[in-house]
């Protein structure tokens, strides 16, 4: 268990989602996991995302909240394709990479895209704007259902 989490969480310290964004923010944000990379008053913005998730989050521990239940619905068994772009001065980093695995409860294949756009002060993130492919989120959870 590291600091904020269990390691084989996907967003603990043994997790493909925490490697691969490690990888993307080497020399700009440090942390024993996912949520230890966050500063405490840490922004989020999801800017496409899917129905029903929230728009903006403010503060770690309600990030913590909002993926305490994520190993439940996804399991990410790999993540790659990264690309990285660093602006040193203005401490931003943009990330493209890519996450797979499944659904937890449909066992369907879960294959998405993102592009994280990534504030750091610090040696802590503290703004990250999210986009993602919402239809990769709904092929794995079988949305909507066949009207057959």
């Amino acid at each position: 268990m590291t600091k904020y989490i269990e390691d084989s969480s996907n967003f603990g310290a043994d997790g493909p989602f925490f490697h691969i964004i490690r990888e993307g923010l080497k020399g700009f944000a440090d942390g024993e996991d996912y949520f230890d990379m966050l500063a405490d008053d840490v922004v989020f913005e999801y800017v496409i995302s899917v129905p029903g998730y929230p728009r903006r989050v403010e503060g770690r521990q309600n990030i913590i909240d909002l993926y305490s239940d994520y190993d439940s619905y996804m399991s990410v068994r790999s993540a790659d394709n990264l690309y990285v772009y660093r602006d040193p001065a203005a401490s931003v980093v943009v990330l493209e990479y890519e996450v797979h695995g499944q659904s937890v409860q449909t066992g369907r294949p879960y294959d998405n895209r993102f592009v994280s756009i990534v504030s750091i002060k610090g040696s802590k993130v503290t703004w990250w704007r999210d986009y993602l492919d919402p239809v990769a989120v709904f092929d794995a959870a079988g949305w909507p259902q066949s009207l057959d």
